[in-house]
């Protein structure tokens, strides 16, 4: 691996897990569970927040304890949203869920984050119950970042805890923290448009831009600038493919890791938009070729397929084979 961060002070970067989909699974939904088990998720993450009414908090808690323990997860990474740190049902959480499951637990998420004592409240509790239960694997943390509060804070809670592996955007909680005019999750908003001048016939086009860039950047920004994940928000409309691809496909323009799905149909878009293609991975690979013959010829850079590459381009291309390796060796 070629060195790139162009600085003394070099990120810290987590173990590394595949992300491109993250399947929410309601935790009241017991039906859904085993094929969550059965899907192409990298990670499912078991709902205990806001896909779970207050009445059945507790019947939900029970049946992810459960269903962490007895059902066969295959090579995935199993997640559990636990109630915000301002409900009163956030500490049984914590309590039963890593007690009752935590030696099979991979990831804990954490919603709605507004400042880093929240994540060091959380890292408190759970690294005392890992030591009073003697696990040797500590969970991973996954944050979510859902309102101004969080996005203001995001670069100190980025670095709140050693466990955190990933940040999590959430649209729809965003969106109503800003007060902002809309209702659907993810997607774009017609009303967020610049409006061109008049062309010949007089006629004025509209050209829709993305409500949440600014948000999902700098989510990006925090997360890559403390060696994290950075993963998009749900896409509401799960009947909207077209939609949900586009979304996605801009999430990873921006450096995004992968992307929610909230039914399995979007599962297999989130996998194939967020994983390289084989035509990604082939050029690649060609690119690592060129430079390794260019560096035993004494060049630090090469022309490749007519264009300039250097030691940038390398680092991208091993991120791109290395993340490949990962994909052959989960579905093997």
């Amino acid at each position: 691996m070629i060195g790139g961060s162009m600085s003394f002070t070099t990120p810290r970067q987590i173990a590394a897990r595949l992300n491109r989909s993250q399947l929410a699974v309601p935790g009241i939904q017991t039906r859904m569970f085993e094929k969550a088990a059965n899907s192409r998720a990298d990670i499912v993450f078991l709902d205990l927040e806001d896909a779970v009414a207050p009445n059945d908090k507790e019947q939900a808690r029970a049946n992810v304890i459960e269903a962490v323990n007895n059902i066969d997860w295959g090579a995935k990474s199993i997640s559990v949203r636990i109630n915000g740190l301002d409900t009163h049902y956030m500490y049984r959480d914590l309590i039963d869920v890593i007690e009752g499951c935590g030696a099979r637990l991979d990831l804990l998420m954490i919603p709605k984050v507004g400042t880093a004592s929240d994540v060091y409240a959380i890292d408190m509790l759970l690294t005392q119950i890992e030591n009073a239960m003697g696990f040797e694997k500590r969970i991973g943390l996954e944050i979510m970042i859902e309102s101004a509060l969080g996005m203001q804070n995001i670069s100190e809670i980025a670095k709140a805890s050693e466990r955190i592996e990933s940040l999590h955007f959430g649209a729809g909680d965003y969106g109503a923290s800003l007060h902002a005019h809309t209702t659907h999750i993810g997607g774009v908003n017609n009303d967020y448009a610049v409006l061109a001048n008049e062309d010949t016939d007089g006629q004025r086009a509209s050209y829709i831009s993305d409500i949440h860039h600014h948000a999902l950047s700098t989510l990006v920004v925090a997360a890559r600038a403390n060696g994290l994940r950075p993963i998009d928000s749900a896409f509401g409309d799960y009947s909207d493919a077209v939609g949900f691809t586009a979304s996605a496909k801009r999430a990873r323009a921006l450096g995004c890791e992968g992307k929610w799905a909230i039914h399995p149909t979007q599962i297999d878009l989130a996998n194939d938009i967020m994983g390289p293609s084989q035509d990604e991975v082939t050029k690649a690979i060609g690119i690592l070729k060129a430079m390794e013959d260019g560096a035993k010829a004494g060049k630090g850079a090469v022309t490749f397929e007519g264009r300039m590459i250097d030691y940038a381009n390398v680092r991208q291309a091993e991120m791109l084979v290395k993340k490949a390796e990962m994909i052959a060796r989960q579905a093997s």
